[in-house]
């Protein structure tokens, strides 16, 4: 399992994450980001086409080699500075009140303690920056939640410990964010209880 969640698992996700609308959903999260940028789960750099013109620098939290090497050819074309800066999300090695905003896209399933990073994220955003994120969650409707609690635990063993359960809003509102909008969908192409996804905006 370390193999394959170490070596495997980033290059399924360097493919599956660039699938169907994540393109346009990328765009749609990284709309309205500026100055210094915080990503956690930077993965293999998918978000960098995105980043628009107002970011200044961007610090990637990643803990994967193999994610950051894929990486390499998209931060080559991009004029944006981005450096490696930290491996773990739920324990950022930043001051206090150091970044304008911060990105999180398909992350918080996979964090071990998803309240502790995201506590950690509004630790190290100024006063009214803003947390720009899209993640899979707990669907809306209970039928599909049903089938997501059955399959999580499947879930977690093929994705490196992703799961299909978290209750996204309720997961930034206690972490001591402000949710400015948020809008839940199912994405385009994916079953429901993997693609319950929602995108928004919260103020530190």
């Amino acid at each position: 399992m370390g193999y394959y969640a170490d070596q495997v698992v980033p290059r399924i996700l360097n493919v599956a994450c660039a699938m169907g609308e994540a393109g346009a959903l990328r765009r749609r999260v990284c709309d309205g980001l500026e100055g210094r940028v915080l990503e956690i789960g930077f993965g293999s750099g998918l978000n960098v086409p995105y980043y628009p013109p107002a970011v200044t620098r961007v610090d990637a939290v990643e803990p994967s080699d193999v994610g950051w090497g894929l990486a390499q050819k998209r931060l080559r074309q991009t004029p944006v500075e981005v450096r490696r800066a930290g491996l773990d999300g739920q324990r950022l090695p930043f001051p206090d009140d150091s970044y304008d905003s911060a990105l999180s896209t398909w992350t918080l399933c996979t964090i071990p303690d998803a309240g502790a990073a995201l506590r950690e994220v509004r630790r190290v955003l100024k006063p009214g920056g803003r947390l720009h994120f899209i993640e899979h969650g707990l669907a809306p409707e209970e039928k599909v939640r049903r089938w997501q609690y059955r399959a999580d635990p499947l879930q977690q063993r093929l994705f490196a410990g992703c799961h299909l359960t978290r209750p996204i809003a309720d997961l930034v509102a206690g972490a001591g964010f402000t949710i400015e909008d948020i809008d839940v969908f199912y994405e385009k192409g994916a079953p429901h209880m993997m693609g319950a996804d929602s995108l928004g905006t919260a103020v530190a």
